[in-house]
């Protein structure tokens, strides 16, 4: 009868010792991916405010030649899911169709930011220059790490 209770008593601190490191593995598992998961949203974020910016900015005062009709598809890509589809009802299709007319009947208003400060290392030097260049260097930051995490 000891014999019996010793291996049984001997199997279940076996099994709960295997359980333990099944929570730790899954604890461990939940942080790695719950921090890629925000890093991922925080990214995508940070893309659509500097697109945003980048539109905003070609808008004022502060005329940047860039092509904001590509920075309109550009903001609803990196867009957060609920923002999306808040816009993609009525209000999504009035602006893609404003975005598109824009295009169509003023073609030369938009040359590339880069291409007309005179290259990228000029692009730091004008005034004004940096913010748009920030601005366009952090629109590839959310596509680059999309990218890497689906090669993970």
């Amino acid at each position: 009868m000891k014999t019996d209770n010793a291996a049984a008593s001997e199997l279940i601190s076996s099994d709960l010792k295997d359980v333990g490191n099944a929570v730790k593995k899954l604890a461990n598992h939940a942080v790695k991916l719950g921090g890629l998961g925000f890093g991922t949203s925080f990214l995508k974020w940070v893309a659509a405010v500097a697109a945003i910016y980048l539109l905003i900015l070609d808008r004022t005062n502060w005329k940047t030649n860039i092509l904001t009709s590509l920075l309109i598809p550009y903001i609803f890509l990196s867009l957060p899911s609920w923002l999306f589809s808040l816009l993609r009802g009525e209000l999504g299709k009035w602006i893609a169709l404003i975005a598109v007319v824009l295009r169509l009947f003023f073609p030369n208003i938009s040359q590339e930011h880069i291409r007309a400060s005179g290259g990228f290392r000029n692009s730091f030097t004008k005034s004004k220059g940096i913010s748009n260049s920030i601005g366009i260097l952090l629109l590839f930051l959310y596509p680059v790490w999309a990218l890497v995490l689906s090669f993970l």
